[in-house]
């Protein structure tokens, strides 16, 4: 069932060598094909663009009101890429390594240097479709540096790039589109998976302004419906953001693999009240000139400007003096929270440190910083009131990017046949811990270049078989089990909403599955998961009826998420090691650092749904390393 499919060859050939021996579709019989796209964020924009100008036709679905509401426009920092613009040692095979080391050594060698070996085609691609990248004063594009690498080679648009770059991707999409090869389906959500004979063959989808429950056939369906990291409410992702497309499959046959796998982002603006539904992204490129401390005495509650030079702990630039305030997402976060925990946060709830650009302004002027983040100083102080030009910034961890997701081959199709995920709703390139500006790359890559030539070489095989058809009882079956829970929703009568269920599934994860994580708290997180559950079936009250009725959708998110988080427990649980963003507290050093446990825990988890209150089944993909040597990962 589970097969990667890496070819053979030398690492930097596999690609080149797949490429000349896909199976292709002749241009006559791709009008004949058709293919599912369900989300318009980067990969699902590029995929269905980049299919239908080959002439497949398309039917494209998100529950936004437009493509460009998908959350890839939230991306700030930059998309790295190996052109090695600054001539500072940077290469194909040097931004692989960053990136399997970034990940602690936990992904496929074939995949990550696939994604660097694509990244400078992406870079071209994207200025020809009009990004505007910033640039040096010659009219070259500039590069700046993200977490976990010693060059620069992270491309952006100010602190907009992944709005940019969507719009490149929509408008390709909107131009195939008016050309008649993509039919769109805004809002529209995906709330079941339809298989036929083993093969995914179309989706069971719900109008959100009508409530009517749509069949749609296909010959193959993508999944680029973004991460899960909203399971933790309390994140950087928009409140719409679920999991509801790669859960319904998984519990359909599709293995998800590294689930408990969470980035937690450093430079996220703290809670500041009990009444706050969602965090705010701080872009990373902000550590390229911002410093990161904490009061050197704990419950210090001097202003920050009052407290002297020598009474400030740069901790990370003590700690990491190699990398400094770029080190990795993973090791910035656990040790800002070691900080807080150790009584030096800052900040009214005493939950942030600061990240301060005083030094910075001082070496290059007021002038050169506000060039560089304007945008970024402007959104801080229209949220916060403070002008970050004068006082530092106050951030904190919060819950970001889902490494985990659908298991996928190398083709980046799932355990079920003709079932492709594409972006962060797979999990295949970042191992335990994704490096900065490697999202926006994976996200492009997939969809413009590698799906492209894989799903092709799938769908060369269903040409001379029977078409999928609404009328075939498995998508009666599918409608059928949609309706039955959308009505269980709306008349279970309880008394508490939807998004009590969410805080409270939110809380329980950010305190036993979160930045660290135990065997006791993991056990007993599983425990409250299931009375949670329990108490979702019997409690939950959902008003209004099955028309437009955004508590409905809610619902069946949170439903989604309260099995998710079990299986994300249960993850972390058999991990009995720490790794990238996975911190175990009985497996640390002296100081505080991961130990990884090559030995016994060197292999992908993916899990099998086994059904309702019956433990999911561990399946291990093992991790071979041809290129690259294992080693302790170090950024001192």
């Amino acid at each position: 069932m589970m097969e990667s499919k890496i070819p053979d060859g030398p690492l930097a050939d596999k690609w080149s060598l797949y490429k000349s021996k896909a199976k292709l579709v002749n241009p006559a019989n791709r009008k004949k094909l058709n293919i599912i796209v369900v989300g318009t964020g980067l990969a699902g924009a590029s995929c269905a663009a980049s299919l239908a100008e080959q002439g497949y036709n398309i039917k494209s679905f998100c529950f936004q009101d437009s493509p460009r509401r998908a959350h890839s426009v939230a991306a700030q920092g930059g998309v790295n890429a190996a052109k090695n613009y600054k001539n500072d040692g940077d290469s194909t095979f040097r931004m692989f390594y960053d990136t399997i080391k970034g990940g602690d050594f936990r992904s496929r060698e074939a995949n990550v240097y696939r994604l660097a070996e694509c990244s400078a085609h992406l870079i071209d691609h994207a200025v020809a479709q009009g990004v505007p990248f910033a640039r040096e004063y010659a009219g070259y594009l500039n590069n700046r540096s993200f977490g976990g690498v010693q060059v620069s080679r992270t491309f952006y648009a100010r602190g907009q790039t992944g709005q940019q770059l969507l719009l490149g991707a929509y408008q390709a999409l909107e131009r195939q589109a008016s050309l008649g090869k993509i039919q769109l389906y805004t809002r529209h959500e995906m709330l079941e998976l339809v298989v036929i004979d083993g093969k995914a063959k179309g989706i069971i989808a719900r109008n959100l302004e009508t409530g009517i429950l749509e069949r749609h056939a296909a010959d193959a369906v993508v999944l680029a419906s973004g991460g899960y990291g909203k399971v933790y409410y309390l994140s950087t992702l928009a409140m719409g953001c679920n999991s509801s497309a790669i859960w319904r499959a998984h519990k359909k046959g599709a293995f998800m693999a590294g689930v408990s796998w969470i980035q937690f982002h450093p430079t996220s603006l703290p809670q500041h009240g009990e009444n706050q539904s969602k965090l705010t992204l701080m872009s990373e490129s902000l550590r390229n000139d911002g410093r990161i401390w904490v009061p050197k005495k704990a419950t210090d509650d001097r202003n920050a400007n009052a407290i002297p030079e020598e009474e400030r702990d740069y901790y990370l630039e003590r700690r990491y003096p190699s990398f400094g305030n770029l080190a990795p997402r993973d090791i910035s976060s656990r040790a800002a929270k070691e900080r807080i925990d150790a009584g030096h946060g800052v900040g009214p709830m005493k939950n942030a440190i600061y990240l301060d650009f005083s030094d910075a302004i001082k070496a290059q002027g007021k002038d050169k910083i506000e060039a560089k983040y304007s945008n970024l100083f402007a959104m801080y102080e229209k949220i916060t009131g403070i002008n970050a030009y004068k006082e530092p910034m106050l951030i904190s961890p919060s819950a970001h990017f889902t490494m985990g997701g659908l298991w996928v081959d190398y083709e980046l199709m799932t355990t079920i046949p003709g079932l492709f995920a594409l972006g962060e709703a797979n999990f295949a390139d970042h191992g335990a811990n994704r490096l900065g500006a490697n999202s926006l790359l994976q996200a492009c890559v997939d969809g413009y270049f590698i799906a492209p030539y894989t799903i092709p070489n799938y769908l060369a095989g269903e040409l001379n078989l029977n078409k999928p058809d609404t009328s075939h009882p498995a998508f009666e079956e599918a409608e059928n089990t949609v309706r039955r829970q959308l009505d269980r929703f709306l008349h279970t009568n309880g008394t508490l909403s939807a998004d009590y269920f969410h805080k409270k599934i939110g809380r329980l994860l950010y305190e036993k599955c979160g930045l660290s994580r135990s065997r006791e708290k993991l056990e007993e997180a599983i425990i409250e998961i299931r009375e949670l559950k329990a108490s979702f079936e019997k409690d939950l009250r959902i008003t209004g009826d099955n028309t437009l009725n955004s508590e409905l959708e809610k619902a069946g998110r949170i439903a989604d998420y309260i099995e998710l988080a079990e299986l994300m427990c249960y993850d972390a649980l058999q991990r009995e090691e720490s790794c990238g963003a996975h911190f175990r507290e009985e497996y640390q050093t002296a100081d505080g650092e991961a130990v990884r446990n090559d030995d016994e825990f060197c292999y992908v988890s993916a899990w099998e749904w086994k059904g309702l209150n019956n433990e999911p089944e561990l399946h291990k993909e093992p991790l071979t390393f041809e290129s690259v040597e294992l080693a302790v990962r170090s950024y001192k």
